[in-house]
């Protein structure tokens, strides 16, 4: 098959992005990851299928519209006493209660597209990228858990001359990655924690693949921009000696940068409209020891 015409499941195409790589880039959110990270900031992204998501603030009540209730052919949407409620074992996600719904409450994550239509997307923003040196970054969720469609997708952008980042969170085997290598001008790369039973607690997984396959990188390419990024998360990960051994175990290289990102909890409501409780809830960053944090990893990395 012609990459162009490949197929996959994203949820969502951003644009003007500034902190996804270098310049102004558009951003092509993937659906479906192997991980479960507690703190993920896109709960939306991690299924490999759609899924309807509602938001209550935005409905008029079962009482004053009801359209979606009725517009189910499944009976997933039924009302009790005024109150929507949704049965997911009953939706085959046709779209009819979105198509429905007059306010936006209804909505689902979760769509096909071809290689061609999503660059079509992308190059609607060309100019911008060739003034600020921007381009496509593969986001997600986790493109490479798709490894087909996003290597054709990446294939067809170098095509088109457009520059290329993916953040990833390195779960799926070495020969995903390599061939990815060959096609980007920047990778992004989570290391979460060296602690394999520690990562597979508050992840799903163990980190075993994970790093390998950034050492595979180190090895492999040695002149490809990385960025690693560690998100810094209250109980998990919060000491300076598990982040500066994060730090230690990357080589000092003008390419290869890393950075610890503060916690937040920006992604939070949509756990509620996905229907899954936020297992981190309460949980809030110390600014006062990323500053000092930050402060150790500007002196050690001079």
């Amino acid at each position: 098959m012609q990459d162009a015409k490949v197929k996959g499941m994203i949820f969502n195409v951003q644009k003007f992005s500034v902190h996804d790589g270098a310049g102004i880039r558009t951003l092509v959110f993937f659906k479906g990851c192997p991980l479960r990270c507690r703190w993920c900031s896109n709960p939306e992204s991690q299924l490999f299928t759609p899924e309807r998501a509602f938001n209550p603030s935005r409905c008029l009540s079962a009482d004053v519209c009801g359209r979606c209730s009725h517009a189910c052919p499944t009976g997933a949407i039924s009302v009790v006493n005024g109150v929507n409620y949704y049965d997911r074992s009953k939706c085959n996600g046709c779209g009819a209660c979105v198509n429905a719904c007059p306010t936006g409450a209804q909505s689902f994550y979760g769509y096909k597209a071809s290689v061609e239509d999503v660059i079509a997307q992308v190059e609607e923003d060309d100019v911008f990228y060739a003034r600020s040196h921007g381009g496509l970054t593969l986001s997600g969720g986790e493109a490479l858990a798709q490894p087909e469609f996003a290597l054709a997708l990446l294939r067809e952008a170098k095509r088109h001359r457009i520059s290329t980042t993916i953040e990833t969170c390195g779960h799926y085997p070495t020969k995903v990655l390599a061939e990815a290598c060959t096609l980007l001008d920047q990778l992004i790369f989570d290391i979460k924690s060296l602690d394999a039973e520690k990562h597979k607690v508050f992840t799903g997984r163990d980190n075993i693949q994970i790093l390998k396959n950034i050492n595979y990188v180190f090895e492999n390419f040695p002149d490809l921009p990385v960025l690693i990024r560690t998100p810094v998360i209250p109980g998990f990960n919060d000491t300076e000696e598990e982040i500066m051994a994060i730090r230690r175990m990357i080589p000092f290289r003008p390419n290869v940068q890393y950075e610890a990102l503060t916690y937040h909890r920006m992604g939070q409501p949509k756990y509620g409209y996905i229907g899954r409780p936020y297992l981190l809830e309460g949980v809030k960053a110390d600014e006062d020891f990323m500053r000092r944090l930050n402060a150790k990893l500007a002196a050690y990395q001079g």
